[in-house]
């Protein structure tokens, strides 16, 4: 898996767990979406980041970071009410944001790589 396929992946669990976490809450709570506006521009990005477009993948590696941060807060929240649900939806995200940047990093040091050859 490369660097944009790991990204698309990530949009996408973004977008749907947002949705999910979205219409599974009784109190339909609009924070719910914030992850998934953050699917929604990883998805953009996706075609900068699989042409190796450098502003982009910077872009699209911020966001990610922002993601792994901001979703910090929800899984503490979710742990001490002990929702085992809300527990696994921003596990979910959490994962997939992980992955997605560890991917970043991974591409970023093999292009350096193969820039000093």
């Amino acid at each position: 898996m490369n660097a944009g396929t790991a990204n698309l992946i990530n949009a996408l669990v973004l977008i749907g767990v947002s949705a999910w976490a979205y219409f599974a809450s009784g109190t339909a709570s609009l924070t719910a979406l914030i992850p998934g506006g953050f699917g929604l521009a990883l998805f953009a990005c996706t075609p900068g980041v699989r042409s190796e477009n450098k502003v982009i993948a910077h872009i699209a590696v911020l966001l990610t970071l922002v993601v792994i941060i901001a979703l910090i807060m929800p899984l503490r929240g979710a742990l001490a009410r002990e929702d085992t649900m809300a527990l696994v939806r921003v596990g979910l995200m959490l994962a997939a944001s992980v992955v997605a940047f560890v991917f970043f990093i991974r591409n970023f040091i093999d292009a350096r790589k193969t820039k000093e050859l």
